[in-house]
């Protein structure tokens, strides 16, 4: 059974690929559609616009699809970057760097955070399943490691004080993500509709 992913960054594809690499599908992703349109993301929730993807993309393709949206919550920011973590940063301007910008002066202890990530499975039909993961941490004085992407450089998770997330194994990551726990969720609705798929 093919399974779309509706993005066309490649490491996220390559990390729910991961996380999910025990279930028997083939994986796809937007990138073979190029002359398509990426999906307006104009939800109020990560959980819609998760939807709005996971739905389109179907429709248009007719695969099974699986679509999420994250974002990164820091407290001191009352709650941002949050719904607009992917538009944070002004064009040419790391996003990173203007997070450290904001928290400069900002004491470890009122630099709490959280990674959120919304998941929706999808049919041409409608939502088969919608689930949800977070990993709560902070952020950091700097930025470390080569690993994983986005904010995760500057993303301090709990019970690893000391090691940024970009800086932990892969699969030490995708045990622990906001991702892989929304994902993993997901795994028996998967299951069941490869059973359907081999039934018919």
């Amino acid at each position: 059974m093919d399974l779309l992913i509706a993005t066309g960054n490649a490491h996220k594809v390559q990390e729910i690929a991961a996380i999910l690499a025990d279930v028997a599908v083939t994986w796809r992703s937007t990138r073979e559609w190029p002359d398509l349109p990426e999906v307006v993301e104009h939800g109020s929730t990560y959980a819609e616009n998760a939807a709005l993807k996971a739905l389109e993309w179907a429709r248009r393709t007719g695969l099974a699809t699986l679509a999420d949206d994250s974002g990164l919550e820091v407290a001191a920011l009352d709650g941002r970057p949050g719904l607009y973590s992917a538009r944070y940063a002004a064009a040419g301007e790391s996003p990173l760097d203007k997070l450290l910008g904001e928290l400069a002066g900002v004491p470890a202890e009122r630099r709490a955070a959280r990674f959120v990530c919304h998941a929706v499975l999808a049919t041409p039909s409608g939502v088969v399943a919608h689930t949800q993961g977070t990993l709560e941490g902070r952020i950091g004085f700097d930025k470390r490691g080569a690993g994983g992407f986005g904010f995760d450089p500057v993303f301090v998770p709990e019970g690893f004080e000391g090691l940024h997330l970009a800086e932990l194994p892969e699969t030490t990551k995708n045990a622990i993500s906001h991702r892989a726990r929304a994902c993993a969720a997901l795994r028996p609705t998967l299951e069941r509709l490869l059973v359907d798929a081999g039934a018919q």
